[in-house]
This record gives structure tokens, sequence and C-alpha cells, in this order.
């Protein structure tokens, strides 16, 4: 799969290009992506995968072969051949404002804006909707877990239970951005720079004859960083094992039974044998509301490794990000655009989303207005990151960006901080915003009647 071609995207949007193409509807358009509504119990969400989304807007193209299938489309029969002209030179051209990877967001604001010709941000909208949304909903659910732990430890276990090769590598670099310390993805680590971390499968220990050879054998080979599993038959008898052996290792992994009793004799044992910088590290179906009870029923757990809970979240499994015309330009004429049907109402206009924060730096509200209104002291949040289809933001590392998120999360309001329960951050929009709402929406309605 070629990862930037243009075909990565639903048909609609390219018989919408055709149709602008044969037309003559040559405008440029301005759309941005936010979402209406948190999931459920999500009081935040962080944002994530612009890195991806810059990568495909610099290089995506229609290849020879792309097009020929395009020709031969039922939908496409009676599309003139220069369109397909046009495909072949496709490339972006146009400008992008975005929020900064990590940055803490809330319904209503956008997480970019886009401004090109209308059959490029078209044709764009399928891409940048799945990999801004993916990222984000699992950068999202990693930055509650994080909170849940209470500054141990976190790793990412997903890459097994993603849903496919390319997701588990997005999956492991957004955990990261929301607080894991680092992945189990070997690939991911490589790609983009971040810790791995494993420790061994219960297959290690069958394939031995006895559980103590499993053991040693591993601490032959990994002498400075072994992590070994101990519920493969007995935690305790494992335990007692390791102790009598009188090799110390760096850690030992607990990933079924009951985790608080067993983690609280585990330690006893190992501080008994002097060995109180052993780590206990604990896995197996957790999430966030797992680890906050094992640790509010003391649990002596330093380290968590989680999977399914961050690359395929039961509670979120997605995430409704959604990409909206606010803006097109006609012959030099700017006409902003709206959407009015009940319950799913946007806004006009190019817009900034400017933070309030208290003296102690405590975020205290939001407001969305149009891009050319004063911050009135208030930190802008969207930066322009393309300009011409040229990338002018350089790339940040993966721990930069989970820098940011943990930043951020120390600035939110102690309730919104919570995971037991929903709660609402103050987001506005300007009087100026209200106004141009209300002006568009009088346009259409004197229009409709003509």
């Amino acid at each position: 799969m070629r990862e930037n071609s243009g075909l990565l995207t639903d048909l609609y949007e390219l018989t919408m290009a055709a149709g602008y193409f044969e037309t003559g509807l040559q405008a440029r358009a301005t759309f941005e992506l936010f979402v209406r509504h948190l999931p459920p119990r999500r009081n935040y969400l962080v944002a994530a995968g612009l890195e991806q989304a810059l990568e495909y807007l610099e290089s995506v193209d229609f290849s020879p072969d792309e097009i020929a299938y395009l020709r031969q489309h039922r939908h496409f029969r009676r599309i003139h051949e220069d369109f397909f002209t046009y495909l072949a030179k496709f490339r972006f051209t146009g400008d992008v404002w975005a929020m900064p990877e990590g940055t803490l967001m809330f319904p209503g604001e956008p997480i970019m804006r886009l401004t090109a010709p209308i059959i490029e941000a078209q044709i764009l909208e399928t891409y940048l909707l799945a990999t801004l949304g993916y990222q984000t909903m699992v950068a999202s659910k990693a930055a509650r877990i994080f909170t849940a732990a209470r500054g141990r430890q976190v790793v990412d276990f997903s890459a097994r239970r993603a849903h496919g090769a390319s997701a588990s590598l997005l999956s492991a670099r957004a955990s990261v951005i929301g607080g894991c310390e680092g992945t189990s993805n070997t690939l991911a680590g490589h790609r983009f720079g971040i810790g791995t971390h494993g420790t061994q499968a219960h297959s290690w220990v069958m394939a031995h004859e006895d559980e103590s050879e499993a053991f040693a054998h591993f601490l032959d080979t990994f002498p400075a960083g072994a992590v070994l599993l101990v519920d493969t038959y007995d935690v305790r008898s494992a335990v007692k094992k390791i102790i009598a052996m009188g090799r110390k290792p760096a850690g030992i992994r607990l990933d079924s039974g009951n985790l608080i009793a067993d983690s609280r004799w585990a330690r006893r044992e190992l501080d008994r044998a002097g060995w109180q910088d052993v780590k206990i590290f604990a896995s197996g179906d957790l999430d966030e509301y797992r680890i906050a009870a094992l640790l509010r029923e003391g649990a002596a757990i330093d380290a968590f490794g989680v999977g399914s809970a961050l690359g395929t979240p039961a509670d979120a499994s997605h995430l409704s990000l959604i990409y909206k015309l606010v803006e097109i330009e006609r012959g030099g004429k700017v006409r902003e655009a709206a959407k009015f049907s009940r319950a799913k109402v946007t806004y006009p206009g190019r817009k900034q989303v400017f933070r309030h924060s208290r003296p102690s730096g405590e975020f205290e509200s939001d407001k969305i207005a149009l891009d050319d209104e004063p911050a009135n002291g208030a930190g802008p949040l969207l930066i322009q990151v393309v300009r011409d289809g040229r990338r002018i933001a350089p790339p940040e590392s993966v721990v930069a960006l989970r820098e940011r998120c943990i930043a951020g999360l120390a600035c939110l309001p102690k309730r919104l901080r919570r995971i037991d329960r929903a709660a609402t951050f103050p987001v506005r929009y300007s009087k100026r915003l209200q106004a141009m709402l209300e002006n568009v929406r009088q346009r259409v309605r004197r229009s409709s009647v003509k």
C-alpha cells in the first residue's frame, strides 16, 4: 500500500472533486476539524497525529496505475480527460494551522484549519480525519491511564491488540504522547525514537523443564535488565525460587491472579531479601479504572503494561472528529459557510482558540474566536504549520510531545483530571463569531425564499 496515495479517501471525495473540475467551480476553501461532543466520562482530549498528517500533505499524489483505475471506474466514465491530467500533477498547495500535538483540547475547538483550492481540500478529508482522529483517541485514553497510575510507569502493550500493523505503530506513538513511558512495539521505538520495554512470555517458562532453569537462563542472557514473569504456575512459589537463587532481577511481572494480594506479598518478600529496588510490574487487561482501583486498595505495583485499553479502547472505540467547510472564496469574494441542521450546527469563519489561564498557571477557560480577533492576554492554540503546501513547523520528538501533554494535565483544574466522573471545561464563542453565525443564517434564509 502506498501511504501517500490520493486514493486513500472515500469515493465521494473524488466524485465531488471531479464535479468541481467539470463544472468549473474554482474556489479556495477553508475546512476545520473538530469534535462536537466528548466520549462518555472524557473531560478533555489530547491532540495527536499531526506529524503523520503533515507527512501525507507534503507527499500525497496519484500514481499512473491509480489514475488508470479511476478512468475505468463506472463513476468516472464520462469525466473529461483533463481531470485525469490534473490528478497526474496533483499536489497539496494550501495553508494549514493546527494545535501542536500533546495540546489538551475541548469540543468545538479546531484541531486543524486547512485552506486550499477546494478540490485539494476535499480529497484530503478522509485521511486527515482518520489520522488525527485515531491518534487523538489513543493519546486521550493514555492520558487518563497516566493520571490513574499516579506517577508510576505505564508502558504501551497494544501492538498485538491493535487493528493491524499500521495501527499498532500509531497506537504506540499516541500512547507515549498521552503519557506512557514507552512501548513494547520495537518498530515503533525505532521509527519514533521512543523507549521500548519487554519482559518474557509464559512460553519462555513453559519451554524449560524447570521454572528455576527458565529464570536462570534469562538472567544469564540479560543480567542487567531481566524482568521475570512469575505467574505461569504459582506466583509465590516462583518468587521464592528467584530469591533462593540469590540472583536479583530488575523486576518481576504479574500478569494474572490477585494482583493486590500477590503484589503486597511479593513486595514484603523482596524487601526481606534486601531487594527493595526490584520493581513489581503488572499487566493483564488493565485500564485506568482497574489501575485506580488497584492503587486505592494498596497494591504494591511500580509499573503497568496496558494493551487493549490503549489500542482499542472499548469505552470510546472511535472519536467523532468532523471536517466542515467554514469559508469559501470565489473570484475574490469571501462567503462564510455554516450548517444549521438541528444538533449539528457549525460556526462559520476561520477560527482561532484562545486559552486563558490563572496566575497559578491553571487553565481557566477557552474562547473560540475569529482568527483576526485580539488575544487579550490569552494564548492562541493554533499555529501555522504549512504555507503554500510546504511545511514550516519543524518535527518535534515524541518525548517533547509527551512533556507538553503532561504539563497540560498539570494545569487542568482538578475536577477535570478525575477519571470517574464527567466535568465541563468552560469554552465560549466570541460575540463576533456568534454574530457571524446569525448573519449567515439570515443570508441562507433570504436565499431560500427567492
